[in-house]
């Protein structure tokens, strides 16, 4: 029997793909793993001491409850109201569509010091919405329900659109289909709809919970940087540069970084055990 020919190499149709490719890594890593590498041995070049002190550190451990607890309570929040705007513009025909459209990306475009002015000027002791709120008894800003306000304004177009495309491809028949078969509203939302959307949904929360754990120029003029109250771990970073403790900034730093990789791989991993048991359901 004569040997069979070696089956060609399947080729790549972008052109020049290893070149690029290889490119791109380098790239990346002189541009993402290189200063986390960096950020992740200086900590420990002066020894183990000052990791140690900055484990010890109340204030810095203050900081670091009120800037993962602000970011995920913000991006809780985000989940319904995203969810609701992302419906709204999928499968609804909502009055000025365009207009909220362009608003969604705001935050992107926006400079983040100039919504922390705005939001303080606007929830202040004398602002147009913190004067009627303070008569209630409920101050925003200077507070920590000022952060996780800011968070959430910054939060909630990773919500939107992450929703937003997996709605476009959900298919409005299923809907039709419960209907049909008996099924009332609440129960159409809670087994048809939600099913298929808990993957973007537990997306969305992690993208949106990245942005807020490490905010910084939205949150610093609507918090009142007080420590113990209203400190957030990104500015005390710059507190300890600005005092020339580079061994306790970056032990902060290491331990933010540290903290926000556990709580992503968490998150993550939800994702990934919903999209998988969806398939499963799917195959049943």
């Amino acid at each position: 029997m004569w040997p069979r020919p070696r089956a060609r190499a399947r080729r790549d149709a972008l052109p020049g793909l290893r070149l690029a490719l290889g490119a791109t890594l380098l790239w990346v890593g002189l541009l993402v793993a290189l200063p986390l590498l960096a950020l992740a041995i200086r900590p420990w070049q002066d020894g183990a001491a000052p990791m140690l002190a900055a484990l010890h550190d109340r204030r810095m451990l203050a900081a670091l409850e009120l800037s993962f607890g602000s970011a995920a309570l913000a991006a809780l929040v985000n989940l319904p109201l995203g969810l609701l705007l992302a419906w709204s513009l999928t499968r609804t025909r909502l009055p000025g569509r365009r207009a909220v459209d362009a608003l969604i990306d705001l935050p992107f475009a926006l400079p983040t010091a100039v919504t922390g002015i705005t939001l303080a000027t606007l929830y202040g002791p004398h602002g147009w919405l913190g004067a009627p709120l303070a008569k209630l008894g409920i101050r925003v800003a200077f507070t920590p329900l000022g952060i996780m306000l800011a968070l959430a304004f910054v939060g909630l177009p990773f919500v939107v659109r992450t929703l937003e495309p997996v709605l476009r491809d959900l298919p409005s028949e299923l809907e039709d289909a419960a209907t049909m078969l008996g099924a009332h509203r609440r129960q159409i939302v809670t087994r048809v709809l939600l099913p298929p959307l808990l993957p973007a949904l537990a997306t969305g929360f992690g993208l949106a919970f990245a942005r807020g754990i490490g905010e910084y120029g939205s949150v610093i003029f609507i918090a009142g940087n007080q420590p113990f109250h209203s400190e957030i771990a990104p500015l005390l970073v710059v507190i300890r540069l600005q005092e020339f403790d580079y061994a306790g900034a970056t032990s902060v730093g290491f331990i933010m970084l540290l903290a926000a990789f556990l709580s992503l791989a968490v998150i993550s991993a939800l994702r990934r055990r919903l999209s998988r048991g969806l398939g499963g359901g799917e195959a049943a």
